[in-house]
């Protein structure tokens, strides 16, 4: 079997926790910064996890070796 490519794009959003869990970061904070709250802009430097299976499992399915 040969070895399945990893969608680049996926590989860089997404991380694993040690847990196993999947993360991203927060949408949002490319530009047009100034119009968002302080404290907007300080809960969206905390990565969030992803909670929905079927996200997961697309992930999974783009990006199968994922750390």
């Amino acid at each position: 079997m040969p070895k399945i490519k990893t969608h680049k794009a996926t590989a860089k959003r997404f991380r694993r926790t040690g847990t196993g869990k999947l993360v991203r970061r927060h949408q949002g904070r490319g530009h047009l910064r100034r119009n968002k709250s302080a404290r907007t802009l300080i809960a969206y430097r905390k990565t969030k996890v992803v909670e929905a299976p079927a996200a997961e499992k697309i992930v999974s399915r783009l990006a199968p070796y994922l750390e």
